[in-house]
Order: C-alpha cells, then structure tokens, then sequence
C-alpha cells in the first residue's frame, strides 16, 4: 500500500471466471460493497471490453446524497483482470474521470481465486477531495470488507 492506493488479496472459495462473471455485471456491483454506497445499474448489460461506459446509481452522504457515476472500462481480461476510472460527464457527454480508480486482478488458487482488489485515488484532485472530507472518503477496511461481501455473494447457498 502507499498513501494513495489501497491493496488486498483474498482467496474465494469459486473459479476465477464465476468471480469475473460477477465483475464484469453491473447489475451486481452491489454485491462487491459492504454498504450501500454502491445502487444499482443504469443498464445492466454486461461488461464485454475496455473502452466500455457502464452506469452506476450510487448513494454517499459526502457526495451530497444520490449521484450517477459513469465508469469507463481501463483494464479488461477476462478471469483475470477487471478495471474501471469512475467519472462525471462533461457538457460534450464524454466521461471526464475523477481521478480515482479500481481494478481486480484474479488468480487461481487451487479450487479458489486469488482476488486482489486496488483502490487508487492518486489523481483526485485537491479541490474534489477537500469538498467531500479528504480521499479516500472510507478506510483501507473497507476494501477487505468488499472482498468478503464479493466472497458472500459468490458463496450463497
């Protein structure tokens, strides 16, 4: 870890093309959060390639209540590697990124998946991170804490 990213591994007891499956499903990011920040999908068609816009419903008191984010797909491998820049559209409607990002690197690990997920904010800007109570608004906890719920989810039976 540095002090402008977050890093933590997990196993999880499923394939890495079931985890990815989740990943790359908007429709199921909320399965990756511990609380609620994290709503729903804009439209729920699945991840298929970087460059891709998907849509977020999100919800965070600091941001001023509800929001939309719009993720732009950086990094995409599939069973291996998952990414997106979250951002705002501009007046052209192009995505400017906020300046943080998300990426999950899975890696077989027996009957399991080696999940390491990095939370990035390096590039956020003063101004942003002043408005909303510094970056990153939560705990490295609660990347750990992420990976469990994205373990739960995987595991329900």
């Amino acid at each position: 870890m540095t002090d402008q990213r977050y890093v933590v591994t997990r196993t999880i007891p499923a394939p890495p093309s079931e985890v990815f499956a989740l990943l790359s499903d908007p429709a199921r990011h909320r399965d990756t959060e511990p609380g609620d920040w994290v709503r729903d999908a804009v439209d729920p068609k699945p991840i298929t390639g970087a460059g891709q816009v998907f849509v977020i419903n999100m919800f965070l008191e600091q941001a001023g209540g509800h929001y939309v984010m719009h993720n732009v797909v950086d990094e995409f491998v599939p069973d291996r590697t998952i990414g997106w820049k979250p951002g705002q559209l501009d007046e052209s409607g192009e995505v400017v990124p906020g300046g943080w990002w998300w990426r999950y690197d899975l890696a077989p690990n027996g009957d399991g998946t080696d999940v390491t997920l990095t939370y990035d904010w390096t590039a956020t800007p003063q101004e942003f991170a002043d408005a909303i109570g510094g970056m990153p608004p939560f705990g490295v906890e609660f990347i750990g804490e992420s990976l469990a719920t994205l373990e739960r989810s995987l595991t329900k039976v």
